[in-house]
């Protein structure tokens, strides 16, 4: 079973990071190759205007579509890990609703490179955004030194 497969390892894995656990992003669904992750819109999301903060669309991104492509790997996690190589965020909205829901979905895999789109809702589904991105297959790395209680074979997501 790997780490996708158990909800138990999918909440520590988000937890593992305090930036998700900032925005309070919650998985919804993993399943080979789709994911789905909620976050709630809230002060702590928001920018000086009061809008949802760019970024915070894009971590919701980058965690649904990084999601998305590890569940898709049989990358060997003592060995491996993935990385964003990059990723392109089109903003098309504000959302309406006190949640949004980040969604990706791989649209092909190889062997170093998955290239997956992606998209935030609101409860409505009126689409906030929509991206396009790509994870690398790398070598397991260590973990940078101010970084403290990290697990090596985490993703980076």
């Amino acid at each position: 079973m790997s780490r996708y497969d158990d909800a138990t390892a999918r909440d520590a894995l988000m937890r593992h990071v305090a930036l998700h656990s900032l925005l309070e992003l919650r998985i919804v669904s993993v399943e080979k190759g789709r994911a789905v992750v909620e976050m709630p819109v809230r002060g702590n999301a928001l920018n000086g205007s009061g809008n949802l903060h760019g970024g915070a669309i894009a971590t919701l991104l980058d965690v649904a579509t990084g999601m998305s492509a590890g569940s898709a790997t049989g990358i060997d996690r003592d060995q491996q890990t993935l990385v964003t190589a990059d990723i392109h965020v089109r903003y098309l909205g504000r959302p309406k609703t006190a949640t949004v829901r980040g969604e990706g979905s791989v649209v092909r895999m190889g062997r170093q490179l998955v290239v997956v789109d992606g998209r935030v809702v609101d409860g409505d589904d009126n689409v906030i955004a929509t991206a396009d991105a790509s994870f690398m297959v790398v070598e397991l790395r260590r973990p940078l030194e101010v970084a403290d209680n990290v697990d090596p074979r985490a993703l980076d997501l």
